[in-house]
């Protein structure tokens, strides 16, 4: 009987062992294997960083763009104007070069040309104040408009000259068939008082 107790209880220490034997063993702490299969098992996508790029070439960014403004360069044109001597007998021809701009016609810049005199020579107009320069394609007709201070008032011969010198300066402008010259916005009778003025002048 003893023989057999003790059989029965070394079948059952057998049983206990082998049983102990199918349990699963845990994975060691830490590796992380099992979580690194999860992921890439589950088609988990990389995030790439932002591209900057993409932002500075959007179309919103392109519209942000300064601009060069451009920049006209006044055109220059070489004309002649017409002095006098200093004893009022004749005028003498002198050539200039003008600048033509939007600010500034070709009539006004040969207008003050006419105003500043070479050396050796005066100008008939130099006091004179130029109001308002303008242009009619439809006729050909130049308006100049100028206000006469005292001191820009000349004798009879200087009357003639000066409106001799403002003809030939801007009739050599092939497109200005007339020349209509007033007063203060009027017409008047005399430039100066010496001598008839036409209205208009014309070639």
């Amino acid at each position: 009987m003893k023989k057999i107790g003790m059989l029965l209880a070394l079948i059952v220490l057998l049983g206990v062992a082998a049983g102990c034997g199918n349990k699963p063993t845990a994975a060691p702490a830490g590796n992380g294997s099992g979580t690194n299969t999860e992921i890439q098992g589950g088609g988990a996508q990389q995030i790439e960083p932002a591209n900057n790029d993409s932002e500075n070439n959007s179309p919103e960014n392109k519209g942000t763009e300064d601009t060069k403004e451009e920049v006209v360069t006044p055109s220059k044109q070489t004309i002649e104007v017409y002095f006098t001597d200093n004893e009022l007998m004749e005028l003498k021809q002198a050539s200039r070069e003008i600048e033509v701009s939007d600010e500034h016609s070709k009539y006004e810049s040969a207008f003050k040309a006419l105003q500043t005199a070479e050396d050796g020579m005066l100008s008939l107009w130099e006091k004179v104040v130029l109001g308002s320069v303008n242009y009619t394609e439809a006729d050909g007709q130049l308006l100049l408009d100028v206000q006469l201070p005292a001191e820009s008032r000349l004798g009879a011969g200087g009357e003639a000259l000066a409106i001799e010198a403002l003809k030939q300066t801007m009739f050599q402008f092939e497109e200005v068939k007339q020349i209509e010259l007033t007063v203060d916005g009027e017409q008047v009778e005399s430039l100066m008082g010496h001598a008839d003025l036409e209205h208009p002048m014309t070639r």
